[in-house]
């Protein structure tokens, strides 16, 4: 990916820990790479297919100016979001917040906080055979579409299935949807079982009936395995209610520990 970088962009802003501080300001000074596809505005010498520097950095000032924090981890953290929303052909960025004047009794050059952020690929399979299934699926749907942070690139259709294990229960209704999203895994996960809570999710059966079923796939290729979170799924290739929508909408997708596409892994278990 082909980098826009902008270096010590001085701004007098007020940040800190201490009150003298939020009250007087200093000057930071903030670093960024973004990483964007400059191809086709290259080839064309038109800024409509790139990002505009001179407005990266006057809104970077503005959001400095204009918020307090009192670590700069904080606005490192919410300036890198506000920027990954704001310009859109940024897929990712490096971004340092630097603070040469900080209240520091010691000769010292400056301190920084330097992080990465960008835009990751999710898959969630969503899932109901409780009540009104359409209309729980709906509404998760619509939650989900109303977080800044995830933006729904892709809808499967909503497909009528028999229940999954051994538990006798109503047919469920399935599908997947494709995301981008700025959360981590774990906070994606979080958010997606707050939305199951709203729906009145109870887990007391495994495989049982549910209001709403809201599991994470894929997670860009990423293998994830702590105490709350396993993906790729651990048993995707053994349902053909994840894999048949899957197969609507990405095929080609590989899944990255059996190294085989959706459309694979589907033609093997039919």
């Amino acid at each position: 990916m082909d980098i826009i970088r902008i270096n010590e962009l001085e701004v007098y802003a007020y940040h800190g820990v201490y009150a003298d501080e939020r009250e007087k300001g200093q000057f930071f000074y903030v670093n960024a790479d973004l990483y964007v596809d400059t191809r086709k505005a290259g080839m064309t010498d038109d800024l409509n297919y790139s990002v505009n520097y001179g407005t990266v950095c006057e809104f970077i000032a503005d959001f400095m100016k204009n918020n307090t924090y009192n670590l700069i981890e904080t606005a490192a953290e919410q300036l890198a979001q506000a920027l990954l929303l704001e310009f859109k052909p940024v897929k990712s960025l490096l971004l340092e917040v630097r603070k040469p004047s900080a209240p520091i009794a010691l000769e010292f050059g400056s301190v920084s906080v330097e992080i990465v952020r960008g835009w990751h690929e999710a898959y969630i399979a969503f899932g109901s055979n409780m009540g009104d299934r359409e209309k729980y699926i709906d509404d998760a749907l619509a939650a989900v579409g109303k977080l800044p942070q995830i933006e729904i690139e892709a809808i499967s259709d909503k497909i009528v299935t028999a229940p999954y294990g051994n538990v006798e229960q109503e047919d469920f209704l399935n599908g997947v949807i494709k995301v981008k999203t700025l959360l981590p895994a774990e906070e994606l996960l979080q958010i997606l079982q707050q939305i199951e809570q709203h729906a009145g999710r109870k887990r007391e059966i495994h495989w049982g009936p549910r209001t709403l079923d809201l599991d994470i796939l894929f997670y860009d290729d990423e293998i994830i395995a702590t105490n709350n979170l396993v993906v790729p799924h651990p048993d995707m290739k053994n349902r053909e209610f994840v894999l048949k929508p899957l197969m609507q909408i990405a095929p080609y997708k590989v899944h990255p520990v059996y190294h085989k596409t959706i459309k694979d892994m589907y033609d093997e278990l039919r």
